[in-house]
């Protein structure tokens, strides 16, 4: 098998890398872990990450609330009042969410901070809850208190702007087609149908401009590849107010992981028409998640899912779901939780899960600026050997082979001098088992995950 290079298109280039904060940071306070944690998160030493999702909460009312785990609620910044439907604002709270991004800041990677909502607070909404409403597929969130949210969720931003967080894009919306609510919970979600979510982004888009704030609309963060996100990306289209402050089209690629050929439909149908905006993948992890934080396969299916969404769906960054997530042990003894670590309630354990290793085999390669280059390939029908390349701003040109088979030999165009490898076999992850000059075919070792650079 052969990987065209020398021939190979240059498709997009690449925005970056990142993870969200939301359902964990706020429960980091234990200095040490914090530290480590946003080090292999956020550092050089890391996976070197330059994307922050921080999560601006819909808050808990502890007398009207249905989501029973702790690390599902989040703590506001407004303060309300139900007896007096009065509020304030006390901007020391979320402190130990705040101190981590602060943290992850400090690393002198992150280019781009994002602020996101599941749902607008609860005072806002028709149950009093921020883990939507009573009724699936119906929105949480009264038309009459549109412009309140929206209030509400700038003023926040203007907050972190004026504390000197660079904040690039806001998100207050978080994938709108779920059902939400009902008569079981679990977090904090809002449904909203075409018509409701452009009104509600006409909204924020007005108030953008007339507030001059330094910051651009990113989302709608549509759960899935499919269904209505090309209604929302249409209705949104048609706003000449929300176009004006709408930079990116932001969307999660949930529940297509065997389909590449749906992200090829994606990218023709929806991105290429669409050269004006950004198509970010914003969202992703294992769903449901039949690996457990041992299992290799975690890595071997990030890895895939990040090259598929690149290269086949066009997408111009991608963000993992939780960096953390708490630990969950089945009956069979292991974990499976679905963050890239894990960790127990109040971080005095936690781990790196093998999937944070197929993440990295991408982010520490290949820095934002790179460009995705189209070799040739696409898998067949088993899905079971990808090949990915890139061309980085040094000219170096990266190739992520992700092979979920038996063992393979391909050959590269050109001479390569380094290649890492990861698999199941190995002790040491990411291990370099060649630097210099080389030229012949390469073994592809089963089960593994192997990055080869080339200048």
């Amino acid at each position: 098998m052969k990987i065209n290079l020398d021939n190979a298109a240059k498709l997009q280039a690449l925005k970056g890398w990142g993870t969200s904060s939301c359902w964990w940071s706020q429960y980091c306070a234990d200095k040490d872990a914090a530290e480590n944690i946003s080090e292999l998160l956020y550092g050089k030493r890391g996976l070197g990450l330059n994307i922050y999702r921080y999560n601006v909460g819909g808050g808990t009312d502890n007398n009207n609330c249905r989501v029973e785990n702790p690390w599902r609620r989040t703590e506001s910044m407004y303060n309300f009042d139900r007896e007096s439907e009065t509020g304030e604002y006390d901007f020391s709270r979320d402190k130990t969410a705040v101190d981590m991004m602060k943290r992850c800041l400090d690393k002198g990677n992150i280019d781009t901070l994002i602020l996101f909502a599941n749902s607008p607070h609860y005072s806002q909404t028709s149950t009093g809850q921020a883990s939507g409403s009573l009724l699936y597929h119906t929105c949480n969130l009264p038309k009459a208190n549109y412009r309140k949210f929206a209030d509400y969720f700038l003023t926040v931003t203007q907050h972190f702007l004026d504390e000197g967080f660079p904040v690039k894009y806001i998100s207050p919306i978080n994938e709108p087609q779920w059902k939400w609510g009902g008569s079981f919970v679990w977090q904090e979600g809002c449904h909203y149908e075409p018509e409701e979510l452009a009104e509600v982004y006409h909204i924020f888009a007005e108030e953008i401009i007339k507030r001059n704030m330094p910051v651009k609309l990113y989302g709608p963060e549509s759960g899935e590849m499919g269904g209505l996100t090309k209604e929302y990306l249409d209705i949104l289209l048609r706003d000449k107010t929300v176009m004006q402050v709408l930079e990116v089209f932001a969307y999660h690629s949930y529940h297509d992981d065997n389909n590449p050929q749906k992200r090829a439909e994606f990218k023709n149908s929806l991105v290429s028409p669409h050269p004006e905006l950004r198509f970010d993948m914003s969202e992703w992890c294992e769903l449901p998640n039949k690996s457990h934080t041992k299992d290799f396969k975690g890595a071997l299916i990030t890895a895939r899912i990040i090259g598929q969404d690149l290269i086949y769906g066009g997408a111009q960054s991608w963000t993992s779901w939780v960096a953390v997530n708490q630990i969950s042990v089945h009956e069979d003894g292991f974990d499976y939780s679905d963050g890239l670590l894990t960790a127990n309630d109040d971080f005095s354990e936690w781990h790196i899960a093998m999937r944070y290793y197929g993440f990295a085999h991408f982010s520490k390669f290949i820095p934002a600026g790179s460009v995705c280059l189209d070799n040739g390939f696409f898998p067949d029908e088993s899905n079971d050997f990808n090949a990915f390349s890139f061309l980085t701003p040094d000219n170096t040109t990266v190739t992520v082979i992700v092979n979920e088979g038996e063992k393979r030999e391909i050959e590269l165009d050109g001479s390569f001098e380094r290649m890492a490898i990861t698999s199941s076999n190995r002790e040491s992850q990411l291990k370099e088992i060649y630097k210099g000059d080389y030229k012949s075919k390469i073994s592809v070792p089963e089960n593994s995950i192997l990055t080869v650079c080339a200048k």
